[in-house]
């Protein structure tokens, strides 16, 4: 008995061993095997089918954000080239009405200002008139003969009716 030659009978038992438990596991095992590397070959499949998908989706899904946003800054332009009109007319408006109230005020000013004029020179008509009666009526009142007397008379008599004014 050799340790490297196995005898006939070792032999026999271990072919006939080896041939059921292969014919066991090609009637039972292989195909449970083999149904479990298919269904997960499926799987694998079908998760690389809903990947690509996905892909698909997330690149329209970009597209359609990156086409949004272009349109937003487009709207966005808009919005605020319609504020600037919008800004500049109304200053120029609050600008046109200013001058026309700024006009408006100063005819009202140059029309009290005339007013007033007026009415200061006839006040001054009135009191040089006034300040005439009275000199008129001093002068009367005393008969002077003498020039250098009246012109003496005439002077206080004017002091006289401006300091009693003032």
């Amino acid at each position: 008995m050799s340790l490297l030659i196995p005898e006939s009978g070792l032999l026999f038992w271990m072919t006939l061993s080896f041939g059921i438990v292969f014919f066991i596991l090609v009637k039972y095992g292989f195909p449970v095997i083999t149904r479990k590397v298919e269904d997960r070959k499926e799987y694998i499949d079908e998760s690389l089918r809903l990947a690509k998908e996905a892909h698909t989706q997330l690149t329209h899904l970009r597209s359609e954000g990156e086409s949004i946003i272009a349109e937003a800054n487009k709207e966005q332009s808009r919005i605020l080239k319609d504020a600037m009109q919008e800004h500049a007319r109304i200053v120029q408006e609050g600008q046109q009405q200013a001058q026309l109230l700024a006009q408006k005020e100063i005819e009202e000013a140059r029309k009290q200002i005339r007013t007033e004029k007026e009415e200061a020179i006839r006040d001054i008509r009135r009191q040089v008139a006034a300040l005439s009666v009275d000199i008129a009526e001093k002068v009367i009142r005393k008969n002077l003969d003498k020039e250098p007397e009246q012109m003496a008379l005439v002077d206080r008599l004017v002091d006289e009716v401006l300091s009693s004014k003032s």
